[in-house]
């Protein structure tokens, strides 16, 4: 049993080793590499902008390698919370399609929870909380204990809950990584579709019917969130 705690321990040990190290050479990339800086430059400065069009150029000039540089770009913005992930799935519908682009964000935003995952499971709290924010992962903490098991499937289904501090979180908890991929892949799901086909139809003139959608489908997640809250209190009720 020793033998076995001693090997977890140092499997964990190497499992940080090597996460930190990554994230020491991107660091030290950027300070000492003039490319590197200047590319994080350019994506700050795109997702600041606000504009899907500016993204859909930035991943459209790499040409063949669009899809690979769009699903990278995925991941970054998933690390580096809480950064519009909705811009990407806008541009990938535009710009390959929308059920090419919902297949291309959905995988995409899926790797980006995994690794979020991943970096809470194997450096803890204290990094996480620099790479979101220490308000963000309390109340995500308050949410999963009021909702339980179901936390991940109903945050998923909430747009206005942050995508990439809900992953972190969720690797601050005892959860397993599948039950935590299988609910994110599935909450995930109604989203992805519903912006990949608004997206694949917008045009400079179309903001005020995305404003509108995107409020029809927050209204309908908030009596989702309504439902499930009623049934668990029923659940109590039950008990007593």
């Amino acid at each position: 049993m020793e033998e076995k705690d001693l090997t977890k321990k140092r499997s964990r040990r190497i499992q940080q080793i090597v996460v930190i190290a990554l994230f020491a050479v991107a660091i030290l990339s950027y300070f000492f590499v003039p490319g590197v800086r200047k590319m994080v430059g350019t994506i700050t400065k795109m997702f600041a902008t606000g504009d899907f069009t500016v993204v859909k150029e930035f991943v459209a000039s790499y040409g063949a390698y669009a899809a690979a540089v769009s699903f990278m770009l995925m991941i970054a913005q998933s690390i580096a919370a809480p950064l519009p992930a909705f811009l990407i799935t806008f541009a990938n519908a535009n710009l390959f399609g929308w059920w090419k682009g919902a297949i291309l964000s959905w995988s995409s935003a899926m790797a980006g929870a995994a690794v979020c995952f991943c970096i809470a499971r194997i450096l803890g709290r204290d990094v996480c909380e620099r790479l979101t924010s220490k308000a963000g992962l309390k109340q995500i903490d308050e949410f999963f204990e009021k909702h339980g098991r179901m936390s991940i499937l109903i945050a998923r289904l909430l747009p206005f809950m942050s995508f990439d501090i809900v992953s972190y979180a969720a690797g601050l908890t005892s959860m397993s990584f599948w039950s935590f991929f299988v609910a994110t892949g599935i909450g995930q799901l109604p989203a992805t579709i519903i912006y990949s086909y608004v997206g694949g139809m917008l045009t400079g003139g179309a903001k005020l019917f995305v404003t509108g959608l995107l409020l029809l489908f927050s209204i309908s997640a908030l009596v989702v969130l309504f439902r499930q809250l009623y049934v668990e209190r029923q659940k109590k009720k039950a008990k007593k």
